[in-house]
């Protein structure tokens, strides 16, 4: 059987799922693994990222160093792991230098990745930054999201 991807957003893709379970075979030396898990972050996430980490590689100059794009991703998520107390692991490099294990923002859930933009945000601020019209807009957007889900887990 092919791995199959189930987004529950009715209560008939419920059902079709129930259904599924039960068809089943159970087989202790084979058993299926069902896994339930919030979402993957967005591709309009995804794109919502990019321009604020472009602002960030044309403006900031971090130690006398300027970095691209692809190193401040790494300082963003190693910085959102850090502030949700994730290890964060290094190893010396096989060529030289140090390997830093990080958080991928493809694995990331939906939530994480606002944190994510967020944290390019603030830390854009802080260092003086001004964010494009693009990026700007995709701020806003991050910012409406963080308050509307911030309300419906108050609610729950």
């Amino acid at each position: 059987m092919d791995k199959k991807n189930y987004y529950l957003r009715n209560s008939q893709i419920r059902q079709t799922l129930i259904d599924q379970i039960k068809q089943l075979p159970l087989d202790p030396s084979k058993p299926f693994e069902v896994e339930l898990s919030p979402p993957k972050r967005t591709l309009s996430q995804n794109k919502k990222m990019w321009p604020l980490l472009h602002d960030l590689a044309v403006q900031v100059v971090w130690y006398g160093e300027k970095y691209d794009e692809d190193d401040w991703k790494d300082m963003i998520t190693a910085l959102v792991a850090k502030s949700k107390k994730q290890e964060q692991r290094t190893a010396p490099g096989i060529g030289g230098g140090v390997v830093m294990f990080g958080v991928r923002t493809s694995k990331m859930r939906v939530g994480p990745m606002v944190e994510v933009i967020e944290a390019i945000y603030w830390f854009g601020t802080e260092q003086g930054v001004r964010f494009s019209e693009e990026s700007r807009l995709r701020i806003e957007w991050a910012q409406r999201w963080g308050e509307a889900n911030k309300n419906k887990q108050a609610a729950a």
